[in-house]
């Protein structure tokens, strides 16, 4: 944490407030700063209020906080973090500009703001909603290239309960933990990162063009129901196609995530080698992200089952990484 004036700060004071940056600040509006602000009183070595959240600011103490603020002397109580993480959701990549967030609290916020950019698209897949969701899913891979190790504390908050935009969150944290594992020593390009997180995240954006009765549907489909439902890969290859996003890694977990070794898949029934890597990840991802959370017409199953539920089905699952699902909950790596 940096000092004020070169006064030391107590530790105390790290763990009970948020030092503010000055890219944080300038993201509050400048009038109405929401949450309580605190300055650092350095004869008494701690923090005293300075501004409250209902209160407007002057043109004067405008300045007053922007001073302080480069010095190192503005803090904000982390028990206002539910208000200070909802401005982060809607403007994510200020997680990257602030060294003082634990790795639960970026781990959470990312969450959060991917669920909402997901949520925003499946109604309205336009580019302009695209755009800052494809800004987020960036920040997300920024997160990782730091430190891949963070893909676990992702891993272990994934959703257990089902919506679209959570079972998103799934298949792209699954996808990636997935792909990263796999690669682990080996070369892994930004852009091969970027590309896959992208298609892990989207690959079944078509179910948001299906009709909600079916979506919610507690007992059976009927025929044409199922008709509608395994048209689904195609509506998300589509979508990509309007928005002029044509890349591999998008082509094949839109259209292979339903894919099975057996041939036994759906859209095209394609079999073992048919399939690309992509879209063997993608299987597995979209599979175990729903198996986890409770639908309308099953109970969630617990990670370490659903995993070896999908490992002992190799006929249809890529049988390397259902294996290191398997072992990475029975050693409590993920737990």
């Amino acid at each position: 944490m940096r000092k004020s004036s070169g006064a030391p700060v107590p530790a105390k004071i790290d763990e009970e407030y948020y030092q503010i940056s000055e890219e944080i600040l300038s993201s509050f509006p400048k009038f109405h700063p929401p949450v309580d602000l605190f300055r650092f009183n350095e004869e008494a070595l701690t923090l005293v209020p300075l501004i409250r959240k209902s209160q407007r600011l002057t043109n004067e103490q405008v300045e007053e906080v922007r001073a302080l603020c480069h010095a190192g002397g503005l803090f904000v109580a982390r028990s206002d973090h539910p208000i200070y993480s909802e401005h982060m959701v809607k403007q994510l990549d200020l997680v990257l500009q602030d060294s003082n967030l634990k790795e639960g609290e970026i781990t959470d916020i990312c969450a959060r703001a991917l669920i909402m950019r997901y949520e925003a698209f499946a109604e309205q897949p336009v580019r302009p909603v695209f755009d800052p969701l494809y800004k987020d899913i960036m920040v997300f891979t920024e997160i990782l290239w730091q430190d891949r190790h963070r893909i676990k504390s992702f891993m272990r908050r994934l959703s257990r309960e089902y919506s679209l935009g959570k079972h998103a969150f799934n298949s792209l944290v699954v996808g990636v933990w997935l792909l990263l594992r796999i690669m682990e020593g080996g070369e892994l390009r930004r852009r091969d990162l970027d590309r896959a997180a992208l298609a892990f995240f989207l690959q079944n954006i078509g179910m948001a063009k299906l009709p909600a009765f079916i979506l919610n549907k507690t007992g059976s489909l009927k025929t044409e129901e199922l008709d509608k439902v395994v048209l689904h890969p195609i509506l998300s290859h589509k979508i990509m196609q309007k928005l002029d996003l044509a890349f591999d890694e998008l082509a094949q977990a839109s259209m292979e995530h339903h894919e099975r070794l057996d041939g036994t898949g759906y859209p095209q029934k394609s079999k073992a080698q048919q399939i690309s890597r992509i879209g063997r990840i993608a299987a597995i991802a979209d599979s175990f992200g729903a198996m986890i959370t409770k639908r309308p017409f099953a109970d969630a199953k617990g990670p370490s089952q659903a995993a070896q539920e999908l490992a002992g089905d190799a006929k249809r699952y890529d049988g390397q990484m259902t294996g290191y699902l398997v072992a990475a909950y029975l050693t409590g790596a993920l737990n």
